[in-house]
């Protein structure tokens, strides 16, 4: 399969539906070697009222005399032929190596930090962040990951941090949370004293649910953010937050990552869930890349679930955050939501104060479905499906990815 780029691809792709009857697949397949045309893909489809369908990939575009022969004689032949015309779309991975290109994009953050930020005084600390940038910047898939020497103030920091929330997750993080994090904790050295390594937990996750970290040096836009998760890859900063406020970021930090995020990819239900909200985020419009981003915010960020009776957390933007934790769970003064991400995906949201509204799903497992339901209602430019043997995006149609940098809002 062609990877695609700004020219489109030579391929057509044909959804074929059949009489039910010995030979009909042999003789529709019979038209695509007369005309001497290349087929590179075919699946069947499941059987329905004495029919069924093949879905059949070939080498050619429109207009070339032996593709147009093919369908000509497949109308004929076939109870129903669809061509599946070429899209053109926003630029999106194909391949994982092509998430450097995403991973270049950040925006505000990284070492030039903004006049509010805790850390703007102090050239130290923005020294040591542009040594880590570099880090990230510097990463290509398929290298490893490099080992951060922390030091012993950012232990500190990072020390108040897990000591502040150990307590509170205990009684409010959800039952998924705390079971991946202990084992976690084992496998990957997650003290009070001790910074845990991207490099260790990202093998961790991917033993357990595919899922792996990469390196990034600061926020990135919301489409290329996406984009990662469809590969199962979790665009993962490895900078500590400033000492002088180690209870508030205004941006991820290695604490968010480590101790909100992390754990949760280790949970088969919540990894499919953000896979499907990345799936769904290519080649999407400007529009519907908003209203996924929401949906994520609502759930894999500040999501809840109920547990016998109980709020739980299980988004990392409250397991790490030791105020909005208990604020979010008491639910005393936020106004709770059932888990709709078709609500969700228009619910505007504050970035730097508690949020007033939180989605309540009855369970992880019931998160995902939601979220797989909604996605399949989006009017997609194509179906896509990650491919995990080759690491790639197989989509069902050739596509035209829109040339030039990534597309970002």
């Amino acid at each position: 399969m062609h990877s695609g780029n700004a020219s489109g691809e030579r391929r057509i792709s044909l959804l074929i539906e059949l009489e039910d009857q010995p030979g009909a697949l042999e003789q529709a397949l019979h038209h695509f070697s007369a005309a001497g045309v290349n087929l590179t893909h075919i699946e069947s489809r499941p059987a329905r009222d004495g029919r069924f369908d093949f879905y059949v990939d070939c080498e050619g575009q429109r207009g070339e005399p032996a593709i147009e022969a093919v369908i000509e004689a497949l109308a004929c032949a076939s109870e129903a032929l669809l061509v599946l015309d070429e899209r053109k779309v926003p630029w999106f991975p194909r391949q994982v190596a092509e998430l450097d290109r995403s991973a270049s994009h950040t925006l505000d953050a990284g070492a030039d930090l903004q006049a509010d930020h805790p850390g703007f005084k102090d050239p130290e600390y923005r020294e040591r962040r542009a040594m880590i940038d570099a880090l990230a910047r510097s990463h290509r898939h398929g290298a490893p990951i490099v080992r951060v020497d922390y030091t012993e103030q950012e232990i500190e920091t990072w020390g108040v941090v897990y000591r502040k929330l150990a307590a509170l997750q205990q009684q409010h993080a959800c039952a998924a949370y705390l079971e991946a994090f202990a084992h976690m904790a084992r496998a990957c050295d997650f003290d009070a004293d001790n910074i845990p390594q991207a490099a260790d937990v990202s093998a961790f996750l991917q033993s357990r649910t595919g899922f792996r970290l990469r390196p990034v040096a600061g926020l990135l836009a919301p489409r290329d953010f996406l984009n990662g998760l469809a590969f199962r890859v979790f665009f993962s900063t490895q900078y500590v937050r400033h000492h002088s406020a180690p209870l508030y970021t205004p941006e991820p930090d290695v604490c968010h990552e480590l101790i909100g995020h992390a754990p949760m990819f280790a949970d088969a239900a919540f990894a499919e869930l953000s896979q499907e909200i990345g799936l769904a985020s290519l080649g999407a419009s400007d529009g519907e890349i908003e209203q996924l981003a929401r949906c994520y915010w609502f759930s894999v960020e500040f999501g809840l679930v109920r547990e016998q009776g109980n709020l739980k957390a299980y988004g990392a933007g409250l397991l790490s955050s030791y105020g909005e934790l208990a604020y979010a769970c008491t639910g005393a003064e936020a106004e709770l939501r059932p888990w709709d991400p078709t609500a969700a995906a228009e619910q505007d949201f504050p970035i730097t104060e508690y949020q007033p509204v939180y989605f309540v799903a009855d369970s992880l497992q019931d998160a995902k479905a939601r979220m797989q339901r909604y996605c399949r209602t989006l009017a997609r430019p194509f179906y896509a499906r990650y491919q995990p043997a080759t690491e790639s995006i197989w989509v069902d149609r050739a596509v035209r990815r829109a040339s030039g940098a990534a597309s970002h809002r």
